[in-house]
């Protein structure tokens, strides 16, 4: 039976670029991993109501972005790092190879992990081997630089994970690894250097390396940059990088291995921070100038927490999904449950970060299970388990009236026949 829901919701915009029926960067429309209201498919399948499906030139684990007429994809293709654009039929556009790859090292990592990102005229997508592009909606190369290159030798543990965003008139890129660490805004004209600013911070072995993508949303008035890792979550002036506040207190006993791949939950003005290893989890109210640890630290949890799914929240709720699958729905301002629930569970664990729409809220496994989950005011109802058939790292994305699906081996389009 093919199940359809209603789901009217509140939207409210963080980025001033995005559009209801566009998905422009990793976490969508409003920057929060909120969807546009739409009515969205809850059962499907690698062949159940399948609109279309097309087999990718390699692999990657980065998130579509959606523009109008056209669907815009990083990956591998042989050995060199690739983008690609598709039509809401499945037909491929164009592709374009931008050099050698850098492999992922991780079963769900890739040398793609970065979702690209667009202003709607153009769409600037970023690598592990520290290529970062610039090219038209159409597929022709504006420009073309390499970070590593200009700046120095990727020092990650682990595979990139952090997105680029749009920030300031600029395209931001947060570095965050073991030792020196920066933030870099360039030029979307030309990819030229605009500021660079240094975020290294004296933190043990390990902990400075962050896989988080900066968030940007207006703070007291203004357009901030907030940035986590390193123990730090930061807000920054877009124009020139420059630190406006900064919240402390997070790894108090200044361990080493507490990298953080979960970028915050927001709602509110209020962020809600995963880290130390899926053990810990705080709320900051945002905003202020200088350390605003004393005053915007509003609590904190020794008994939550998520390792790399990155918290949804709206309307003062926050829903934080764990690795093994069970779902807090807090009070986004106190850190108190409105309630606990858990998909069934399974050896599997979940990498992508969950993405709410209206009353649903998507859940894709890595062995390839996306959970539709009803969230209500008491609690959660699970309306379908749907199994694609393929390892699952990408977030899924509601668009349309549509489901798009990024698997390690296909895109997916799920929808009404």
């Amino acid at each position: 039976m093919n199940r359809y829901l209603v789901l009217p919701i509140l939207f409210f915009t963080l980025n001033p670029l995005a559009q209801a029926d566009n998905w422009p960067e990793w976490r969508g429309p409003t920057g929060n991993s909120v969807a546009a209201p739409g009515d969205f498919p809850t059962e499907f399948s690698s062949s159940q109501n399948v609109l279309w499906k097309t087999k990718l030139p390699g692999a990657g684990s980065s998130t579509p972005v959606v523009w109008e007429d056209r669907i815009f994809l990083t990956g591998g293709n042989g050995d060199q790092d690739s983008v690609q654009a598709y039509n809401w039929d499945g037909e491929r556009l164009w592709q374009k190879q931008l050099g050698p790859e850098r492999p992922g090292k991780h079963k769900n990592g890739s040398g793609s992990n970065s979702s690209p990102v667009t202003d709607g005229n153009n769409l600037y997508v970023y690598f592990k081997s520290g290529t970062v592009a610039s090219l038209t909606l159409d597929g022709k190369l504006n420009w073309q630089i390499n970070l590593q290159e200009k700046f120095g030798e990727d020092t990650l543990w682990w595979d990139l994970g952090t997105s680029p965003v749009l920030a300031g008139g600029n395209l931001v890129i947060a570095v965050m690894q073991e030792g020196e660490s920066y933030v870099v805004a360039l030029k979307p004209e030309d990819g030229s250097v605009a500021w660079k600013v240094d975020r290294t911070f004296p933190v043990q072995t390990e902990s400075g390396q962050s896989y988080t993508t900066p968030m940007v949303m207006e703070i007291d008035g203004q357009e901030t940059l907030v940035i986590w890792g390193a123990d730090r979550l930061t807000g920054h002036n877009p124009q020139d990088g420059q630190i406006v506040w900064t919240c402390e207190g997070f790894n108090p006993e200044d361990k080493p291995m507490w990298r953080v791949i979960a970028s915050p939950g927001i709602t509110d003005g209020i962020a809600v921070v995963p880290f130390g290893r899926t053990k810990y989890c705080a709320g900051v109210k945002m905003g202020g100038r200088g350390n605003i640890t004393e005053a915007g630290r509003l609590w904190e949890r020794d008994d939550l927490g998520a390792d790399c799914p990155t918290p949804v929240g709206r309307d003062g709720q926050v829903f934080v999904l764990s690795d093994r699958g069970q779902i807090n729905c807090i009070e986004a301002a106190t850190g108190q449950d409105i309630w606990v629930d858990a998909i069934p569970r399974a050896r599997a664990k979940y990498y992508a970060s969950p993405i709410l729409a209206g009353n649903l809220l998507y859940c894709a496994r890595e062995d390839g299970v996306v959970s539709v989950i009803q969230v209500k005011p008491d609690g959660m109802e699970v309306l379908a388990q749907n199994d694609m058939g393929e390892r699952l790292a990408a977030s899924p994305i509601p668009i349309n009236g549509k489901l798009l699906i990024r698997g390690r081996e296909h895109l997916f389009c799920i929808g009404e026949k």
